[in-house]
């Protein structure tokens, strides 16, 4: 048993990738012929923070201007279009469960590439925040909340797994030398971890199941 569990939260405690992709969609609606790729952008991408999405959506498939203000105004326009939906989100299957039972046992954290305001409130909305050490987000990187929450527990590396559905996740794992485990989420393009050698799961009830196998 990990003495901690660290969950990223979209497309891992909540099926909301795809509210995600369409706010995206949203605060480019003027630019509909380049929705494909930006979408393509988005669902490749998970786990990168908004913000970097921002700029590179901006530089690199539109070709249009960019600057912190810039990035602050379409970053409204997407928090506005996805809280709503996010608080109407179905859970990952097995999830609620999951969290429940390990909570009793483990310490849990959540880090996600989510501003960490709009996380929190989210968490909290849902009633979740009991079950969690720690609610972290943007703009720390992952392997950066990682490594603050092993100084934070005083704990060694293998103490801890994380459990991401991005290869961002994947990489802030392997960047703080901590074990991985991918939830395959089922909507990201080029399943990212077709020929890494990662232990996977459908879904937290299977979850559960690695990690009662002694993982």
């Amino acid at each position: 048993m990990f003495k901690i569990i660290i969950l990223d939260f979209d497309g891992v405690i909540l099926e909301s990738l795809d509210i995600k992709t369409k706010a995206f969609l949203k605060v480019y609606e003027d630019y509909p012929e380049y929705a494909e790729k930006i979408a393509q952008y988005h669902l490749q991408n998970g786990g990168v923070s908004r913000y970097k999405k921002f700029v590179y959506i901006n530089t690199n498939i539109l070709g249009i201007p960019v600057n912190d203000a810039i990035t602050e105004k379409l970053a409204m326009i997407f928090s506005e279009a996805v809280v709503d939906e996010m608080l109407k989100c179905p859970f990952v299957n097995g999830a609620l469960d999951f969290i429940n039972k390990y909570s009793n046992n483990s310490n849990l954290y959540i880090a996600s590439g989510t501003p960490e305001d709009e996380l929190v409130y989210i968490v909290e909305k849902y009633n979740l925040g009991k079950y969690f050490k720690g609610v972290y987000g943007t703009p720390r990187t992952k392997s950066e909340i990682i490594a603050y929450i092993l100084n934070k527990e005083m704990a060694d590396n293998e103490d801890a797994v994380f459990i991401g559905d991005a290869i961002t996740d994947y990489n802030g794992a392997k960047e703080a030398n901590v074990a991985f485990i991918a939830r395959m989420n089922g909507q990201t393009p080029d399943n990212p971890f077709s020929d890494m050698d990662v232990v996977s799961v459908n879904d937290l009830r299977e979850l559960d199941e690695v990690l009662e196998a002694g993982f």
